[in-house]
């Protein structure tokens, strides 16, 4: 099929004919497409090199690889992660080998999904990468610094691709409407209102807006002249139910829940609020949330206002007997509170050096004092000895007791902040430590 029929070919979704063909037509990514940045002006030169593209679903990445090889004159071979084995791989290798002998033209073996590919996969790109049988371009929605083996990360220069922004996708669609031999050539309107409309439930993904657009205008019926407009009711069918992008246990997914997590931590309820609705929104388990929301009560509100932690187990415990929507109200109502109040990770901090303390100090001894005694051949090895009730001391407090073991006691793991309750927490403490100086200083 030659390129001007494959083009007009009407069996073929608009997401795939408006491919971009040519530099000048790809829309998006300027921080590293604009002119004079060093990708653009290395394709200008008809330099090549390996990359590994990251980026959310609809940001461009099959196309930019497309167009790389385009620019380069080499030839493209696509495999995907998700379906493509050792064998492909192999396949591709031999098939690259045959042209640079025969036609001495470079292969860009393009790799979609390329963290699906477990190690032993990867590696099998390695020699032919490093030797220059391949121009590898891997396409990845994952953080490849988890995802992909340092030994093929090393030998490939990673580009982050950016969600389109509201303005890149109108430009996309707009070449559809006026594009005559892939898109609609003039003979499809779309009203100001729905346009908006299909820029903003694509969210960032140019697949998706092509995808919208096509169906809204299959579904629209054409004027007497031919002419089809599409209106905002139909957009609005069209796009009904279309989720953010989430990706549950993706990067998206971390840095989302991260985003709740810092906001309620830097006391911005608002942000908190925001980013909590729009997890809900993409789909997140509402359980899970709750599960972290407890977690920040611990770690970033802890003793300054303990209120936090019942209040979070209450707002878990509502959502589970009241469901969705109803429930999510009072997940809404934890995360402004522990937003909104005093922050201390003193807990946290306490709890992190003591396990460290643990797992490195070796089994300490249990000091002889502390030990129990609940025989009578314990008490003759001096178990409990000289132990301090501390109920029978003045005030309930044993001044000068150790209860660390002994190449600990120096050791304060608990330090209050000046913030919330722990104010007057820490006052105590100060008293207390007080009165063990003056009894070591009697003793």
């Amino acid at each position: 099929m030659s390129l001007e029929t494959a083009e007009r070919d009407p069996g073929r979704p608009l997401a795939d004919r408006m491919r971009p063909r040519t530099i000048e037509e790809y829309v998006g990514q300027s921080h590293i497409f604009d002119p004079g940045k060093p990708l653009r002006s290395s394709l200008e030169r008809g330099h090549v090199h390996s990359m590994l593209l990251w980026g959310p679903p609809g940001t461009g990445k099959t196309t930019l690889a497309r167009l790389v090889a385009a620019c380069v004159d080499a030839e493209f071979k696509a495999i995907s992660a998700v379906l493509a084995g050792v064998k492909d791989v192999r396949e591709a290798v031999a098939n690259a080998t045959r042209i640079r002998q025969v036609h001495n033209r470079a292969t860009v073996l393009f790799v979609d999904e390329v963290h699906r590919f477990n190690k032993s996969q990867q590696d099998a790109f390695l020699p032919f990468v490093e030797d220059g049988t391949i121009v590898f371009i891997g396409a990845t929605t994952e953080n490849p610094s988890f995802e992909v083996n340092n030994a093929l990360l090393s030998r490939t220069r990673v580009y982050v691709l950016r969600p389109l922004t509201r303005e890149d996708v109108l430009t996309i669609l707009c070449q559809a409407l006026a594009d005559s031999r892939r898109g609609y050539g003039g003979k499809v309107g779309v009203v100001p209102e729905a346009m908006t409309m299909l820029a903003e439930a694509a969210d960032g993904d140019a697949r998706r807006a092509l995808t919208f657009l096509e169906l809204a205008v299959d579904l629209t019926e054409a004027d007497a002249d031919g002419v089809r407009t599409v209106k905002s009711a139909t957009v609005a069918e069209v796009c009904s139910g279309s989720a953010r992008r989430f990706d549950k246990g993706g990067d998206l997914f971390y840095d989302q829940i991260s985003a709740l997590h810092k906001s309620v931590r830097g006391s911005s309820p608002d942000g908190a609020l925001y980013w909590l609705t729009r997890m809900l929104d993409g789909g997140c388990d509402p359980v899970y949330i709750a599960r972290r929301i407890v977690r920040m009560a611990s770690e970033d509100i802890g003793n300054a206002d303990p209120r936090s932690l019942q209040l979070a187990l209450d707002a878990w415990e509502a959502y589970e007997r009241l469901g969705a929507a109803e429930g999510e109200l009072a997940l809404a109502q934890a995360v402004i509170y522990l937003a909104c109040a005093p922050k201390s990770n003193a807990v946290y901090t306490a709890h992190n050096e003591a396990r460290e303390d643990a797992r490195t100090a070796g089994s300490l001894e249990v000091p002889m004092h502390l030990r129990n005694a609940p025989t009578r051949l314990a008490k003759a090895l001096g178990h409990g000895h000289r132990y301090r009730y501390a109920h029978d001391e003045p005030d309930g407090y044993a001044a000068g007791e150790v209860y660390l073991p002994h190449p600990l006691q120096q050791r304060c793991y608990y330090r209050p902040v000046n913030r919330g309750l722990e104010i007057r927490i820490r006052e105590k403490l100060d008293r207390l430590r007080q009165q063990d100086i003056e009894a070591g200083r009697e003793d």
